[in-house]
Order: structure tokens, then C-alpha cells, then sequence
């Protein structure tokens, strides 16, 4: 099974078009989404192409493959609107034997970990940083953001098959992997 992990779309028809160039270009299964799909929130700028909209539009065409949580800059109205669950804190798939704890990143995060088992997986956005490192006895992955990254890093997207967790810009370049073994 492949996973394709994006976060921190925030109304941005340019960059999730994009980003779902590249999900069926990777062939992966499944969609996963780590919150604040539709709105920019105060602290952003606007994206290129703000288009909440045609961003739930978009997005409600691939329903049936996505698997999302809902980030700090989403709302019951958003759900309104959107054809797929994204209304909680978190959720949890089970996968090679461990478990990959799907969170947004404002409330479980690095400085405030879920209660996981060894070699557990806690994978968030928000920070619209990439990250992909091995803490103590956990995994922490963060795949960036697809329209608003921060500290000089590129718009980046996940993807994880065979344990291999691969942070790519949009061209599919990988800059960053982890082996969650």
C-alpha cells in the first residue's frame, strides 16, 4: 500500500492541482491530508490562487481515497462542504505492525506526544517544515506544506511504502527519507 501525505493546502487551487498531479503520478493508493485544507488562517499569507471553493471541488473528487484530519484553520462549515470525514483531532492506521498516529500538529506535536509504543509513527503539518527523524523511541514526520512552506524549504508532499517515508518537492525530487525500522 502506498501512502501520499499532504498538509496545509490553505485554498490554494494552484498548488493542490499540483500536488494531485503528483498522487497520480506516484500511484499511490490512498490520500492522506493533515488539516487546514480550504482557509489561509490569520497568520498566513494569502496563497497563490486562493480558491477555497475550487479546493473543496477538487478535493471532493478524490473522496473515496482520502483520509484527513482537521488542522487548526478548519471548521464545521468546512465540513459542510467537503464529502469525506475531516473533522478530527486525529486518527490512527495501523501499518507493518505499527501504528501511524495522523494528526494536524497543533495539539500532538514533538513538545506534546500522543501516547505511542515503540517505533510508532506521528505524522503532522502546521509547522509547514519537513521533517522525517527518529526520536527516542518514535518516529516524527512532518511532509511541509504544499502552499505556504517556511524556512526556505520547497512546497513538499509524503509519501510511505515498504517503510520507506520520502518528503518530495512538487517536481518529485526527494529531499528527505526515513526508513521506519
Amino acid at each position: 500500500m502506498k501512502l501520499f501525505f499532504i498538509s496545509d493546502i490553505h485554498g490554494s487551487i494552484y498548488y493542490l492541482e499540483k500536488a494531485l498531479e503528483r498522487f497520480n503520478i506516484e500511484k499511490a493508493d490512498y490520500l492522506v491530508i493533515l488539516g487546514d485544507a480550504l482557509y489561509h488562517g490569520p497568520r498566513n499569507a494569502l496563497p497563490k490562487d486562493y480558491n477555497p471553493k475550487a479546493v473543496c471541488e477538487l478535493l471532493n473528487q478524490y473522496k473515496d481515497k482520502i483520509m484527513a484530519v482537521r488542522g487548526n484553520c478548519d471548521s464545521e462549515v468546512d465540513q459542510m462542504i467537503i464529502n469525506y470525514p475531516m473533522m478530527s483531532d486525529y486518527s490512527i492506521i495501523l501499518y507493518n505492525n505499527k501504528r501511524l498516529f495522523l494528526t494536524h500538529g497543533h495539539i500532538f506535536n514533538k513538545d506534546n506526544l500522543p501516547n505511542l509504543s515503540e517505533n510508532d509513527v506521528i505524522i503532522h503539518g502546521h509547522t509547514h517544515v519537513p521533517v522525517a527523524e527518529k526520536l527516542e523511541k518514535v518516529f516524527l514526520i512532518n511532509p511541509g506544506s504544499i502552499s505556504i512552506p517556511k524556512e526556505n524549504n520547497p512546497p513538499s508532499y509524503g509519501v510511505l511504502e515498504n517503510d520507506l517515508f520520502e518528503i518530495k518537492d512538487l517536481d518529485g525530487v526527494i529531499f528527505k527519507q526515513l526508513y521506519l525500522q
